[in-house]
């Protein structure tokens, strides 16, 4: 008898707990490593804004609804308003060295 007998019988007995599919990865775990693993650049825009100063984050490639919350977290961190639509985050004002650290923190690899 090995030990992948015994180990069963354990199972089978109730002596162990039952372990379904242990060795399968957690598709939701996988995708969320994965949009951390992009890398995003943080810029600064005046164009088309009328002189006025925006930080945009882009890069990401995650959904909408995981974009609206980082960008939440990132309008609540700085106290600031903005935008989350089309792979990008708007900051209002020129927050572009804090949002850098907030997303680092966040487990984010950030360029710019």
């Amino acid at each position: 008898m090995d030990w992948k007998d015994i180990l069963s019988s354990k199972v089978e007995s109730g002596e162990l707990p039952a372990i379904e599919n242990s060795d399968a990865p957690d598709p939701a775990v996988d995708e969320a490593v994965a949009s951390k693993r992009d890398i995003l650049r943080v810029v600064i825009d005046r164009k088309g804004r009328k002189g006025k100063t925006a930080t945009i984050v882009e890069g990401f490639t995650c959904g909408e609804p995981e974009l609206k919350e980082i960008a939440a977290t990132l309008k609540t961190r700085l106290g600031t308003g903005g935008s989350a639509r089309g792979g990008e985050i708007l900051i209002q004002g020129d927050r572009a060295a804090d949002t850098r650290d907030i997303l680092r923190g966040m487990g984010y690899k950030v360029k710019g």
